[in-house]
């Protein structure tokens, strides 16, 4: 039998395909899979398409191992950015007619 495509199924949505292929579904990241429901699988393995025999295991995961993508938290960056650009020339006062070679009104 073929493993069918459970990536970007809901929890609830991939353990029913599953087990109406007669496949088991694991979920290592998740030791409360049974009762996971709106969580989106991201990742499985055996590839979709793959031939295994029929109550074969299939891993499924909820989130992006480490380097894998994922959005995540990036802000407040730690350290800050080197100062300098173009707060630093705002920052500075002057004629803002010189920078561009004009003469002041």
């Amino acid at each position: 039998m073929r493993v069918p495509r459970l990536v970007g199924l809901m929890a609830v949505d991939a353990r029913e395909t599953a087990r109406a292929q007669g496949l088991l579904l694991n979920a290592p990241d998740r030791p409360d899979f049974h009762l996971a429901v709106v969580d989106y699988v991201v990742r499985q393995y055996p590839q979709p398409g793959a031939e295994v025999p029929r109550e074969s295991m299939v891993y499924v995961w909820f989130d992006f191992g480490e380097g894998e993508g994922g959005g995540g938290v990036r802000e407040p960056r730690v350290p800050r950015p080197p100062g300098g650009g173009l707060r630093r020339e705002l920052d500075q006062p002057g004629d803002p007619y010189a920078v561009a070679g004009f003469s002041s009104p």
